[in-house]
């Protein structure tokens, strides 16, 4: 029997996901794809239904407040909600998923949010993967391998060093602003203000955003990079006392961070200034189609035979085509890493909450969804 998926929100990702789902894998799946823009589902359902693969999908409208009728038989007739609306409303989804007894998935890198669920969770008879995309997600169980993989190589469990870092960019840059939205302009301006969990000195603390802006070349290009919010997930907690210092970081052509910060410097600190940031980006960044993401991972410290040693790996993945739909870039990494953990709860039975550090990360980066798109990225590994 089929498995049916309510997709929450089918914007870029909302649709990614359920292309990948039907296409990738062996899973069976029947779709209900939601928004709040009726229109936009339909768009979304016609971009699935235009590539190879099969099972039926359906469309409804999802409401920003409240229940309907149409809601209720979905959330009645689904095996799982993926949750691809924006972060303020993960718990409100999370809640219909305890509530209808689904298993969850979501992408948010909001901490409040990721909160609030993990505790409403802690109970439940279904799964919840929480942050379970790019960054947070797939950024953070690649930094747990190469953890594992520092420890069994060199006979340590305590690291100098782990280093997670992320770029949305697009190809090309232009001055003030070197930038240009390829996803969420409200997920890019919350990141850049609220603040980052980090590990210093063995502890979990907070630091501010924006912070700590340091060059770093992968394969030769340079890229600036800067603390942010949410693109840790859980790996702060689940290193703590084992890493010296442990942070994620975003990466930017250069020249960005310069040029945000001075926005942010004349915005003050004043109410609502996330969505008045948002506004002042959106009025001067363009949006584009053509992009690039950038992922970089590292740990480093001493081994057991008291030498310094490092492991790193890094990859650049372009627009690819899948069932013979093109996805961004940011699509295809994003739901990569949500469509895995679907499959993993769908077909394990798994209970209550799921963070990145509790995957089992050979497993997942071999598997089905993530294996496949990040088998076709440009990559490079050095030990």
């Amino acid at each position: 029997m089929n498995k049916r998926v309510l997709v929450a929100g089918s914007g870029g990702i909302g649709r990614a996901v359920g292309l990948l789902l039907r296409e990738l894998g062996e899973l069976d799946v029947d779709l209900v794809l939601g928004d709040a823009d009726p229109k936009q589902a339909e768009t979304a359902a016609q971009f699935v239904n235009g590539g190879d693969g099969g099972g039926e999908i359906d469309t409804m409208d999802i409401p920003f407040e409240g229940m309907t009728d149409d809601l209720e038989d979905a959330l009645n007739a689904s095996d799982i909600v993926l949750d691809c609306l924006p972060g303020g409303q993960a718990p409100r989804v999370a809640t219909w998923a305890m509530r209808y007894g689904l298993h969850y998935v979501n992408l948010t890198e909001y901490v409040a949010e990721t909160a609030q669920i993990l505790k409403m969770a802690k109970e439940a008879d279904t799964g919840f993967a929480l942050q379970a995309g790019l960054a947070p997600g797939f950024i953070n169980v690649l930094g747990n391998r190469l953890y594992q993989q520092f420890r069994e190589a060199y006979g340590v469990d305590k690291i100098d060093v782990m280093k997670m870092r992320v770029g949305a960019l697009t190809r090309n840059a232009e001055a003030p602003h070197f930038y240009g939205f390829t996803w969420s302009p409200i997920g890019v301006a919350t990141e850049y203000v609220k603040p980052a969990e980090v590990v210093r000195d063995y502890k979990k603390i907070d630091v501010p955003s924006l912070e700590q802006i340091e060059t770093l070349l992968i394969d030769g290009v340079a890229y600036e990079e800067a603390t942010t919010s949410g693109g840790a997930a859980d790996m702060p907690e689940a290193l703590a006392g084992l890493a010296r210092n442990l942070d994620y970081k975003t990466l930017r052509w250069p020249g960005h961070w310069s040029w945000v910060k001075e926005q942010i410097a004349d915005i003050g600190d004043v109410p609502h200034r996330i969505g008045i940031l948002e506004a002042r980006m959106l009025s001067r960044i363009p949006r584009m189609e053509d992009d690039l993401v950038v992922i970089y991972a590292a740990v480093e410290g001493e081994g057991a035979d008291g030498c310094r040693h490092r492991i790193d790996r890094a990859y650049k993945v372009y627009p690819g085509v899948f069932g013979g739909q093109t996805l961004k870039a940011i699509q295809s990494t994003t739901a990569a890493g949500m469509a895995e953990c679907a499959h993993l709860l769908l077909t394990t039975g798994v209970k209550g909450p799921l963070l990145q550090s509790q995957l089992d990360p050979v497993a997942y980066l071999n598997g089905p969804y993530v294996g496949e798109v990040y088998g076709q990225a440009l990559s490079s590994k050095r030990g």
